[in-house]
C-alpha cells in the first residue's frame, strides 16, 4: 500500500504536514517508537508512529529525522496527544529531508493505525481475519485502552468458535473467554504446563504454533512477541522469558494456511496492545531507577523520602503515600555469559510480582522495576490493610513471600531456562521509611545470594532465612573454604582411610549432641571410654581442644563447608 491510501482513509485521522510529492512511497510495515535512536529496529519502508517523547529540545528533531531517512522509512506520523500541535522544528526537519510528515488526531490510537497497515500489507489475509480485525479496530478506537486482548479473544470465540487464552510466561492468565464468564476457567496447573511447554519449544528455535496435549486436551500455542524487542534480539534467550503466548484449544495441525494466517494476525493485534502497556511502564521504571540510584549513592534519607513521595501516587493511585516498601532483587545468568540478564530479569519481575490469583496485566502497574547490569531490583509499595472493623487495630502489612513467588513460577520458568540458565531471587522485609530502604536493598541482595547457593534452575530466598549464621557459609570464597576444611579435616580423613577409625562420623555426632558424652556414646552404640579415646585422637591429630567453644565452632563450620 502507499502513503496516499493512508491519507485518504478518514478513520485514521491523519493530516499531511509536508511531503506531498512523496505520497506514492510504498509502506511495508509500521513501527511505534519514542526512542531517540530507533535505527536498529528499522529495516526500511515503515510508517513510523511517535508520541514525541524523544524530543527534549528543538535540535533533537533534526537528529531524529536524519536517522529515519537514513533507515529508509516511508513516512513519519506524530501524535497530537502530548502537544497541542506538531513542533515547527520537526516540520522543517522533515521538509529538509523530504520525509512525509503526518499529524495523528488525539482521538485516534496508534493501535488503530498499526492494525490498518498490518491488514493492508498482507495480501493473503483470510476473509474472516479481515472481519475480526476490522471489528476490533472499531472497538479499539472507542477509548484509549483500545479494548484490550479480551476483545480479540471474544471475537475468536463468537466468529470462529475458538476458545483461547493469552498467558504470561509463568502461566498467569492475562485474557481469555473464560475470564469473561463465557466458560470454565483454565486450571492453574494447565496454564503453568502450557507456559512450560511453550518456553521449552521456543528454546529449541522451532516456529509456532506448537501443538501440545495437557490433561487430555490438545492446544496450539502461538508466540506473542514484543515487536521492538524481537527485532533487536540476537538470541532467543533475550526474549523467551518475557513473551506472552496465545493458547488455542484446538489442533492447528490440520488448519488451512488461511486459518493459520488468521491466528498470526491475531497475535500481531495482541502484540500491539502488549507494546502499548509495556511502554506505559516507562515512568515507573524511571522512578525505580532514580530511587535506587539515590539509595546506592548513600543520599540523605530526606532526599530519598522526597522521591518516594513522588513515586507513591504513581504506584498507588488514590493512596497518596505508601506506608511500607519492600525490595525484591532478581538475577538471570546464562552459562556462556553472552546474554545480558538485566532486561530479562526486569521483565520477569514485572510479571512475577503480580499476585498469582490476579488476572490481566494491570496489577503489575503498581510495581516499579529497574535493572543494573545483570541484576533487576523491584520497589514494591505495600498499602497497610486494617485488621479491625473500625481500623482501630494495628495495621497488617500484606508483604511478598519468596516461597509463594517461587511456587507460582518455578515449573514453567525452569523449562525456559533449560540447562544453561538460572534465575535467583531475594526478598527483603517490609520497611516503613526511607531510612530503611538501603538496608532492605542489601537484605534482598543477601537473600538472593543465599538462593544462588542452592541447587535448581529457579531459586528464591526471603529475609526470614537470613537469621542463621550457617547461611553465610556459601559466601566464603572457594579457596578459603578449601584451605580451612583441609587444615581441620584432612588429618582425620587420612587416619580414617588407614585405620577405619570413623573419626569424622564420631566428630559429627559429638557436635550434634552438644558435647554430651553419654548421649553421643548412646547414639554411636559405643562405650563412653571408646568415645573418649576417639575424641582424644581427633584432638591429637588436629591440635584442637573439643572442650573449647571456639574449636567446636571451627569443626562445626568445617563440616558444613566440606
Amino acid at each position: 500500500m502507499r502513503l496516499r491510501a493512508l491519507l485518504e482513509t478518514e478513520a485514521l485521522g491523519l493530516r499531511l504536514l509536508g511531503g506531498e510529492d512523496e505520497l506514492d512511497r510504498t509502506v511495508r510495515g509500521v513501527m511505534t517508537t519514542d526512542l531517540r535512536d530507533p535505527s536498529r529496529y528499522l529495516s526500511g519502508g515503515e510508517l513510523v508512529l511517535t508520541g514525541l517523547a524523544w524530543r527534549r529540545e528543538p535540535e533533537d528533531s533534526e537528529r531524529f529525522v536524519r536517522i529515519l531517512t537514513g533507515a529508509g522509512v516511508a513516512g513519519l506520523a506524530a501524535g497530537e496527544a502530548e502537544m497541542a500541535s506538531i513542533p515547527d522544528d520537526l516540520i522543517r526537519a522533515c521538509a529538509r529531508h523530504r520525509l512525509p510528515l503526518f499529524s495523528v488526531n488525539e482521538n485516534v490510537s496508534f493501535a488503530s493505525i498499526t492494525e490498518h497497515v498490518v491488514r493492508q500489507v498482507s495480501s493473503e489475509r483470510a476473509g474472516d481475519l479481515a472481519a475480526v480485525v476490522d471489528r476490533h479496530r472499531r472497538l479499539m478506537t472507542s477509548g484509549p485502552a483500545g479494548g484490550g486482548p479480551e476483545v480479540v479473544l471474544d471475537l475468536l470465540g463468537s466468529d470462529l468458535d475458538l476458545r483461547a487464552w493469552v498467558l504470561s510466561p509463568t502461566g498467569r492468565p492475562i485474557a481469555g473467554s473464560s475470564l469473561a464468564g463465557a466458560g470454565p476457567e483454565l486450571p492453574a496447573a494447565v496454564s503453568a504446563a502450557l507456559a512450560g511447554e511453550h518456553l521449552a519449544a521456543s528454546r529449541t528455535g522451532r516456529r509456532g504454533p506448537h501443538r501440545v496435549t495437557v490433561a487430555g486436551d490438545t492446544y496450539s500455542l502461538f508466540p506473542i512477541s514484543h515487536s521492538s524487542r524481537a527485532l533487536a534480539a540476537r538470541d532467543v534467550r533475550e526474549t523467551v522469558l518475557s513473551d506472552w503466548l496465545l493458547a488455542v484449544e484446538a489442533d492447528a495441525g490440520d488448519w488451512s494456511p488461511e486459518r493459520l494466517d488468521l491466528l498470526d494476525g491475531v497475535t500481531q493485534l495482541i502484540a500491539v496492545e502488549r507494546d502499548r502497556r509495556d511502554a506505559a511502564r516507562t515512568v515507573r521504571r524511571r522512578l525505580a531507577q532514580e530511587v535506587l540510584e539515590l539509595v546506592q549513592a548513600g543520599a540523605a534519607p530526606a532526599e530519598i523520602a522526597a522521591r518516594l513521595r513522588v513515586a507513591a501516587p504513581v504506584l498507588l493511585p488514590g493512596l497518596g503515600t505508601a506506608p511500607h516498601w519492600q525490595v525484591v532483587v532478581a538475577r538471570v545468568e546464562w552459562e556462556d555469559g553472552e546474554i545480558q540478564g538485566g532486561p530479562v530479569a526486569q521483565a520477569l519481575l514485572e510479571e512475577m510480582l503480580v499476585a498469582p490469583e490476579a488476572t490481566g496485566p494491570e496489577p503489575s502497574d503498581r510495581i516499579a522495576v529497574a535493572h543494573m547490569g545483570d541484576e533487576a531490583v523491584a520497589l514494591v509499595p505495600l498499602p497497610a490493610v486494617p485488621t479491625g472493623a473500625e481500623g482501630g487495630e494495628e495495621d497488617r502489612i500484606p508483604g511478598l513471600h519468596a516461597d509463594r513467588i517461587l511456587a507460582a513460577v518455578r515449573e514453567p520458568l525452569s523449562r525456559g531456562l533449560d540447562d544453561d540458565g538460572r534465575l535467583t531471587l531475594g526478598v527483603s522485609a517490609a520497611v516503613h521509611s526511607a531510612e530503611g530502604l538501603r538496608g532492605a536493598l542489601e537484605e534482598a541482595r543477601h537473600a538472593r545470594r543465599v538462593a544462588a547457593a542452592r541447587p535448581g534452575r529457579v531459586c528464591a530466598a526471603g529475609h526470614q532465612e537470613l537469621a542463621s549464621h550457617v547461611l553465610l557459609l556459601p559466601f566464603v570464597p572457594d579457596d578459603v573454604r578449601r584451605a580451612f576444611t583441609a587444615r581441620l579435616l584432612d588429618p582425620l580423613r587420612d587416619y580414617d582411610r588407614r585405620h577405619r577409625a570413623e573419626l569424622i562420623p564420631t566428630l559429627e555426632a559429638f557436635l550434634d549432641c552438644d558435647g554430651s558424652w553419654t548421649r553421643c556414646a548412646t547414639r554411636l552404640h559405643l562405650h563412653v571410654n571408646t568415645l573418649r579415646y576417639r575424641v582424644g585422637r581427633i584432638e591429637q591429630l588436629t591440635g584442637r581442644d573439643l572442650s573449647r567453644l571456639e574449636d567446636k565452632l571451627d569443626f562445626f563450620l568445617a563440616l558444613r563447608m566440606s
